[in-house]
């Protein structure tokens, strides 16, 4: 495997199919004892909305529509 002049390597599919990494994946480079992993950061899918977690959290007991009044002025 060779480093592109933008740094840049291919990982090969066997090892994203295994690790599950997906166009859009996070990964970190890890460095041990002179050597370096690759590593899935864990966290949510690619696609997944970042606003699922706290779906249904809110304690604020206002409609939208008086929401709306407050943001709006």
């Amino acid at each position: 495997m060779r480093v592109t002049t933008k740094g840049q390597v291919t990982i090969p599919q066997r090892i994203r199919e295994k690790l599950g990494i997906l166009p859009s994946s996070e990964i970190d480079f890890v460095e041990e004892k002179g050597r370096v992993f690759i590593v899935k950061k864990k966290g949510r899918s690619p696609g997944e909305s970042p606003f699922r977690r706290l779906r249904g959290i809110a304690t604020v007991k206002m409609s939208t529509e008086e929401i709306m009044r407050l943001t709006r002025g």
